[in-house]
């Protein structure tokens, strides 16, 4: 028998842990963070203890608690057992912290498997520090690969998202297939990606279909559908100013980037990127299929150098990782005099450093970050307000979604024309047997940690 359960990802946006098992081989669909969980009972100064491995987790539910699964120092102060592994793989579809945040956690002998381009992205941000994963033990694939664990063989199909390398599978097993859509949409600059991922999984009859629905029963905010509207609002912000325009957007949404990038060198303004963000796109560089701007040699990219220990922006204040980019680096100083030919994006968690640059009144930012519930360090609204107020800047909310509204989804569901609809990454399962307009399959709603036999 083929079993499915969700410790993850329903009944939530995000979070998704979704375990398969065939006969005797278990594996993961993804591991991520859910940050509905995790802010029930930390924020703020209150954080999971390092001292305690992932022992804060369980208790409070955050993580299952399952034998076998986890690196064997983090579970030394807990009441599992170690016992060897009986998992035989992670497969992850996208380098988002709710998909693959809780990875870093796991037994190191438990393969996992994930996107050459999520591998990358993976690496750099190991790299700065931002997550604790050996990228040595992370095994790449492409679209055209497939994964053999025993008997499951896992088909990767790329999709489009707000991340570069997003992939839905195509899961064969000994009760037929699955299909796993991941995250994705049909609006974004890659929507042929998103088409291709659908109709091939329409072609094997699935006998069950996993679809994410975060859009799915919401009110319809968005009033931009797409990338490109994105583009041509931003740019008549820009092009009607002679003052600052700083922008937040989510630092591995490649589209964004290249959005305001473009939008920049329209307008004859340099783009001021973070440090973090110039690591990511020379990491990308190896990626040949992807377009983006080399930091270390465009002219029209700038990089932003915080003050650090000594605030003479010593070279030895800086990460080894950082000092490649000092030689393109600027500080607050020059954005300040700079403010009419510049565009800087400002990471919500860095607005302090409005302080030092100091912006004329009648600047403007562009809030131009993902929907919640994700792993975005969004900033209070009421003090996001507070701060434009006082630098007497106006705020211009110009994004899209990286996700699919619930019409798209409906039409995806349609096409593919699963036996069983199982909603996954949505607050609104229930709603979903209203999403098809042909004959609608079964609607089967997992609770968080039973198991479900596949009918």
């Amino acid at each position: 028998m083929v079993k499915l359960t969700a410790y993850g990802g329903v009944f939530e946006i995000g979070g998704n842990k979704i375990l398969l098992q065939d006969g005797d081989t278990k594996i993961f669909l993804d591991f991520g963070v859910s940050f509905n969980a995790e802010a029930e009972y930390f924020s703020g100064a209150i954080s999971p203890r390092k001292v305690n491995g992932i022992g804060d987790y369980l208790e409070f539910g955050i993580l299952p608690r399952l034998e076998g699964l986890y690196a064997h120092e983090l579970i030394k102060q807990t009441e599992i057992p170690l016992k060897p592994t009986e998992y035989r793989a992670v497969i992850v579809s996208h380098a988002h912290a709710d998909h693959v945040g809780y990875v870093q956690f796991l037994d190191a002998s438990i393969p996992v498997h994930c996107g050459e381009t999520s591998k990358i992205i993976l690496s750099a941000l190991s790299e700065s520090g931002a997550v604790d994963l050996s990228p040595s033990l992370l095994r790449g694939f492409r679209t055209g690969d497939k994964i053999k664990v025993d008997d499951i063989e896992v088909e990767p199909i790329h999709v489009d998202h707000s991340i570069p390398g997003a992939y839905g599978f195509i899961i064969h097993t000994s009760e037929g297939t699955i299909v796993y859509t991941g995250d994705l949409r049909l609006h974004g600059a890659a929507a042929n990606l998103t088409e291709e991922f659908v109709g091939k999984a329409a072609e094997q009859h699935p006998t069950v279909l996993l679809c994410e629905g975060t859009r799915v029963g919401q009110e319809e905010s968005y009033k931009l559908r797409s990338e490109m509207e994105v583009k041509e609002a931003a740019n008549k912000v820009v092009s009607n100013t002679s003052k600052l325009v700083a922008t937040s957007f989510y630092g591995r949404d490649i589209d964004r980037l290249n959005t305001f990038y473009s939008v920049a060198a329209a307008n004859n303004r340099k783009f001021i990127i973070s440090m973090k963000t110039a690591l990511l796109l020379t990491k990308l560089q190896e990626d040949i299929h992807l377009s983006i701007p080399d930091v270390l040699h465009d002219e029209n990219i700038l990089v932003y150098k915080k003050r650090k220990k000594t605030g003479a922006y010593d070279e030895r204040d800086y990460y080894k990782w950082e000092r490649p980019y000092l030689n393109k680096a600027i500080d607050h100083k020059y954005v300040h005099d700079h403010q009419s030919t510049v565009i800087i994006a400002i990471e919500p968690s860095n607005f302090a450093e409005l302080v030092d640059i100091r912006p004329d009144p009648g600047g403007h930012y562009i809030y131009s970050m993902s929907e919640p519930h994700s792993e975005l360090e969004v900033v209070d609204e009421e003090i996001q307000k507070n701060w434009l107020t006082h630098f007497a800047m106006e705020l211009h909310q110009i994004h899209a979604s990286g996700h699919a509204p619930q019409k798209d989804i409906g039409n995806i569901i349609d096409d593919i024309k699963p036996k069983t609809l199982i909603p996954i990454h949505t607050e609104c399962p229930d709603k979903f047997k209203y999403l098809p307009k042909r004959e609608p399959p079964k609607v089967m709603i997992l609770q968080k940690s039973i198991t479900e036999t596949i009918p």
